[in-house]
């Protein structure tokens, strides 16, 4: 076999935009007619600009060759115009078309991607998701409102979800790290607090925070949520200032996670050799790729670390994560949107079982999964923002700090 053709669509989800303003797509196709599926998790330029990169780097390092050369492509790529170390572009490009590979791959062999990376030691996949408002609750309140958030979470652990993860400690700013306002550590605990109550021991509380804070701040707030047992505190600073996380994660009572804007074993190697995280949430279309993050699920588990596949993108990455995590022995959880989002399925051939809080990773061939290339199609992206954004307004320690979920509309870009 050898790659022949790449095509990538760019699919923007109705609103509110659960995953983001858009999804990268990538179809390969070999010489011989077989088409792989990829995702690349990639956000620093604009979809346009993605696109020309991806098909350089399908050009420059991929095409004519075996597919099955995953370590000789991945070597190029990252080697790239003498470069050799992490590039969040280039290996987001390179992460989505590694991906479809593997889907080529399997469908060749007529496996299943797992079967092919060291089988199937996880049957049934625990899973969690993000609070989202619910029917009948106000789209722009539910993010400061702890009574609401509470009432998400009881509806999310009833169709038996174990753990759920919110984040009510905004902003998120292109500044460094900021001490948190009172205000805001005040609506954490409330958030914290009204959650617990409603799910008891049911469910696990996961407190994102997107690198926010400052080393003292985010020792401030971790001390703050620690007496409701949150299982993880996430990126309580900037991802990429691995000192300060070390210190934050030596002082915290809650375990420290990061990952989701990490590239390759590089970095997470660097995480864990500093004991900056004890949970690695790596997004396989940014993170390398499959092959990739299994070595860093092996470099984990060789640290007692366990891995949480992180998922705020479409169906097609998220196929890859319920492949990868079924071959992991250090398996926490794997993220997911709602139950699995309606579009989300709907571009996917409902091809991911949800079953009680878990999810059950396919059996089929390659990815296992099924999808609608015109449903992707007939949803572009026309705008002009990127997957997320952070706004520029510093924190506000007078009035009220708000961060909807979701993809914002245009106006806020």
């Amino acid at each position: 076999m050898k790659l022949a053709d790449l095509d990538i669509i760019i699919t923007a989800p109705p609103a509110p935009g659960w995953g983001g303003r858009y999804w990268i797509f990538v179809k390969v196709t070999t010489a011989c007619g077989i088409t792989g599926w990829g995702e690349c998790y990639a956000s620093s330029v604009g979809p346009e600009a993605m696109r020309a990169v991806t098909r350089d780097v399908f050009a420059r390092h991929m095409a004519g060759e075996d597919p099955a050369n995953i370590e000789l492509m991945f070597r190029r790529a990252y080697s790239s115009g003498f470069t050799q170390r992490p590039d969040l572009t280039v290996m987001g490009a390179f992460s989505g078309l590694e991906i479809a590979c593997w889907d080529i791959l399997g469908k060749a062999a007529g496996k299943p991607v797992h079967a092919l990376i060291g089988g199937r030691i996880n049957e049934r996949l625990r899973a969690y998701t993000y609070l989202y408002p619910q029917p009948g609750q106000d789209m722009d309140a539910f993010w400061v409102s702890a009574e609401q958030a509470a009432e998400a979470a009881a509806h999310r652990v009833s169709q038996g979800f174990t753990a759920v993860k919110f984040d009510p400690a905004g902003p998120y700013t292109i500044r460094s790290g900021h001490m948190p306002s009172m205000r805001d550590i005040t609506r954490s605990v409330e958030f914290c607090a009204a959650i617990r109550e409603a799910v008891g021991d049911r469910a696990d509380l996961l407190f994102g925070t997107h690198g926010q804070f400052s080393t003292a701040g985010a020792i401030r707030m971790g001390a703050a949520i620690a007496p409701y047992a949150p299982l993880w505190f996430e990126e309580p600073v900037p991802p990429d200032d691995v000192p300060s996380m070390a210190e934050v994660a030596r002082a915290s009572a809650t375990p420290v996670a990061t990952g989701e804007r990490l590239t390759t074993k590089a970095e997470f190697s660097a995480v864990l050799a500093a004991g900056a995280a004890s949970i690695l949430q790596p997004a396989l279309g940014r993170s390398g790729g499959i092959w990739e993050t299994k070595k860093i699920a092996a470099i984990a588990e060789a640290h007692n670390a366990l891995v949480a596949p992180h998922l705020y993108a479409g169906p097609i990455e998220w196929a890859a994560n319920v492949q990868f995590a079924a071959s992991i022995p250090n398996l926490l959880l794997v993220e997911t949107i709602e139950t699995g989002g309606d579009f989300h399925r709907a571009l996917i051939g409902d091809t991911i079982e949800f079953d009680n809080g878990y999810l059950i990773p396919p059996r089929t061939p390659g990815l296992g999964i099924e999808v609608d290339e015109a449903l992707a199609r007939a949803h572009p992206f026309t705008g002009t923002g990127l997957h997320l954004q952070m706004q520029e307004a510093p924190c506000d320690y007078s009035s009220e700090n708000v961060f909807g979920g979701g993809a914002p509309p245009e106006k806020d870009t």
